[in-house]
């Protein structure tokens, strides 16, 4: 039979595509300390591309979260999955970049040592140097300052030429604007958005009024568990 005479029935089905599981989700995720619940049962998830803005008081659960989806703390109940597939905290820690409230720096090592550690442990993102991330983030010319040498601001830049560094493609950043001033805001703004359109994704808490970064953002609002 031609195409001519051919019924719609009989055309040919096209396959459809797999849709691509998000970047990472959580499902049923619960943490409790001394059995009092700190959040959940809880899900989410990122998708490439798309940044979730995670926004709570103090005391919410928002610094707890990040480190369980780390894999530095143990959820009571739930599964975290990357790129569809369930992954234990060791298989978390070698696609998750991670900036908490401390900058996780070593004091008595200058500034590109550290990069020139860190890079060591986690690896460096293809064709990217530690003189460019310190460049990149406002530390040029501070090549050879040790870390306790510099300011709260300065540290906390240093902290996110690491997250540059590092080829992980999944970002958690607990308080990521705090010891900034506008200009530092601003940096934050530029790495995350950055980092997603080359394909990674990004999870930030906030307690403030600060301005979501300018990019595909989803609001989580956490609350204080009853």
């Amino acid at each position: 039979m031609s195409d001519r005479g051919r019924r719609p029935s009989d055309a040919p089905m096209s396959a459809q595509p797999t849709p691509r599981p998000p970047l990472l989700a959580a499902t049923g995720l619960r943490f409790s300390r001394d059995d009092e619940p700190v959040f959940g049962p809880l899900d989410l998830s990122v998708d490439v591309g798309e940044a979730l803005l995670v926004q709570g008081e103090n005391g919410a659960g928002k610094t707890t979260l990040l480190r369980v989806l780390a894999g530095l703390l143990r959820a009571d109940a739930g599964e975290v999955r990357i790129d569809g597939r369930p992954a234990t905290p060791a298989e978390r820690a070698g696609v998750i970049g991670y900036v908490g409230h401390l900058p996780g720096l070593k004091a008595d090592l200058s500034t590109l040592e550290n990069l020139d550690c860190l890079g060591g442990l986690q690896g460096r993102r293809p064709g990217l140097e530690p003189v460019d991330a310190l460049d990149l983030v406002g530390l040029a010319g501070y090549e050879d300052q040790l870390a306790r040498q510099l300011s709260a601001g300065q540290r906390k830049r240093l902290s996110l030429a690491r997250l540059w560094l590092s080829p992980c493609p999944w970002w958690l950043l607990d308080e990521p604007y705090a010891n900034l001033d506008l200009d530092g805001i601003e940096l934050v703004n530029r790495l995350i958005r950055l980092h997603l359109d080359d394909g990674g994704a990004t999870l930030l808490t906030t307690h403030g009024a600060y301005a979501a970064p300018p990019v595909r953002t989803r609001l989580l609002p956490l609350e204080r568990p009853a």
